[in-house]
């Protein structure tokens, strides 16, 4: 018999008694099961139509047959797109940094590292410990799983760049606590999260339900879609340059990933929409929207007091207000933001640009980049 407290302890005293000579048999006849106990009561097979994206009545174990086809499509699509932040040559961020990049430039680079380096861990936490238990398809379950741990591959990422270039990671891993506009976004998030997490949140009540809804839409649409999505444009445009471009080869790989939690996130939201007859309180929508904005510009301004060669917080604060009306119309709502125009033609270009060589030539030459994959 193993002792729990210490399993490795195999003295004497813990070996089990000697049986009583002729009680063997007897013994295992009664340990052994009879068909009454494992007689259980057959199940009705689960029909694809009873599935729902939460508040589901069927096997949440049973994957097949599918219901969320496209869910799965995500699962595979996804797993095309596998990387690590080691696969990456940082090697010229290290000398860019000490040597070619101006105070502002390093400024930039700095605070827009403290801000992901928290974010990815917020969206790691609403998936793992706020949706995917409430789902009821498994399907999904099984793409959000690979969500949470894209979350902590970015998170690694973010921590790989700010070891290698040989920053002061208890400093910047403080900025969020201490930097007024990173810390505002941050507390928003935070808001949103804490709200589904509450234990007694119940998605069998409309209030329940609607806060839920809006929670995930604020991280697909807001977090993800546009606040990652237009956050890493700062450090595309000094790739452009030819500057820190290991860095920014990194965030390309990540900007894919989120494109994909983007988009399966507001399928996700209109399916739920669907199949509980919902109306998306649009006067909510407007004012999570403005604060989100409020909250960028805080950020943009704090980015870029002055503008860098090619960036400046205009052009950052337009772009999210145009990526901001693409969300929407994703969603099927009104645009938040009316003629809004798309300040960084670029931008999309970071998530779909093919390599024509071995990946980063590097060892791995067998390698489907995100270039290739479709994109749902």
């Amino acid at each position: 018999m193993l002792n729990w407290d210490a399993p490795l302890d195999i003295a004497a005293k813990n070996k089990p008694a000697a049986a009583v000579p002729g009680t063997e048999h007897r013994q295992a006849a009664a340990a052994r099961p009879t068909a009454a106990d494992t007689a259980a009561p057959a199940l009705a097979p689960v029909s694809v139509h009873d599935k729902r994206v939460v508040n589901g009545e069927t096997d949440i174990n049973q994957l097949l047959p599918f219901k969320y086809a496209w869910a799965w499509k995500y699962f595979l699509n996804a797993n095309k797109n596998h990387w690590t932040p080691l696969d990456i040559n940082m090697t010229q961020d290290i000398q860019d940094y000490q040597a070619r990049l101006s105070d502002a430039e390093k400024h930039v680079y700095e605070n827009v590292l403290a801000y992901l380096t928290t974010s990815d861990i917020l969206a790691m936490r609403n998936i793992g410990l706020a949706v995917m238990e409430k789902m009821s398809a498994p399907e999904l379950q099984i793409y959000q799983a690979r969500q949470v741990y894209e979350e902590a591959l970015h998170t690694w990422a973010y921590q790989h760049c700010i070891e290698t270039i040989g920053l002061d990671q208890g400093e910047i891993y403080n900025r969020y606590r201490v930097v007024p506009a990173i810390q505002h976004k941050i507390t928003i998030a935070n808001r949103r999260l804490n709200a589904v997490l509450r234990p007694d949140i119940d998605l069998r009540t409309a209030a329940g339900l609607n806060e839920f809804l809006m929670s995930y839409i604020f991280f697909a649409a807001v977090f993800e879609g546009c606040w990652f999505y237009n956050g890493f444009s700062p450090i595309f445009s000094l790739q452009r340059r030819g500057l820190m471009k290991g860095t920014a080869e990194q965030l390309q790989y990540i900007m894919r990933d989120e494109v994909m939690h983007c988009g399966f996130g507001l399928r996700t939201v209109k399916q739920i929409i669907a199949e509980n007859q919902l109306t998306v309180d649009e006067k909510a929508l407007s004012s999570m929207w403005n604060e989100a904005l409020e909250a960028e510009t805080a950020y943009a301004d704090y980015l870029l007091p002055e503008p860098i060669l090619g960036y400046s917080a205009a052009s950052h604060i337009e772009q999210f207000r145009y990526i901001a009306n693409r969300r929407a119309r994703q969603l099927g709502t009104a645009e938040p933001f009316p003629g809004a125009e798309c300040a960084l033609p670029w931008l999309d270009e970071q998530a779909n640009i093919r390599k024509e060589k071995n990946f980063f030539e590097t060892r791995v030459t067998e390698y489907q980049t995100g270039g290739g994959l479709v994109w749902d």
